[in-house]
């Protein structure tokens, strides 16, 4: 049979499919790791960092009042050198709070840059996911097919092999005459 197919190992092709499933299924916690690890730190950047400077300049801001009442009272008692105590601290705490809100305009800054450079990243990732999902998921469908074809095949073309050496007696036959 000149048309035969030679099926030398349906083997290969399903080693490949199981090595297949086993960088599948390595493949989509590692996946999944670096999506959540970039919302792990919009998180942060986004809520506990910018609430816990929020707290920061409000207790600063509470303090400075503090201060300034102090302030405000030591000069009516016109003590001279308690007045310069409490602007001394007034100044101090001032300073904090001008750092707090430089650190919050950053944080803010840090967020969109953030945004802009993970976005690209995090589309491709999600691409990648969706990829592994969907079409390396078929593929592995069509390659468990395409095995129980040529299973079916050889089990057809069996059978044919027996036939062989008729055909190969009708041309002894042949040659003898």
């Amino acid at each position: 049979m000149a048309g035969q197919a030679q099926i030398s190992s349906i083997e290969s092709i399903e080693a490949f499919r199981a090595e297949l499933l086993v960088y599948l299924n390595q493949m989509r916690p590692v996946i999944d790791e670096a999506a959540s690890e970039v919302m792990r730190m919009r998180y942060w950047l986004q809520n506990e960092q910018y609430a816990y400077r929020e707290n920061q300049a409000r207790r600063l801001r509470r303090k400075l009042e503090e201060a300034q009442a102090e302030l405000m009272n030591a000069r009516l008692s016109s003590l001279q050198v308690s007045s310069s105590v409490q602007q001394l601290a007034v100044q101090k705490i001032k300073r904090a709070l001008q750092e707090i809100e430089a650190k919050q305009v950053l944080l803010k800054k840090w967020d969109r840059d953030l945004e802009n450079l993970t976005d690209p990243l995090v589309k491709q990732v999600n691409q990648l996911q969706n990829f592994l999902a969907t079409d390396m998921t078929e593929a592995v469908v069509y390659l468990a097919q395409v095995i129980r074809a040529l299973d079916a095949y050889r089990a057809v073309a069996a059978p044919g092999l027996s036939v062989t050496p008729a055909a190969t007696t009708e041309t002894d036959e042949k040659t003898t005459s």
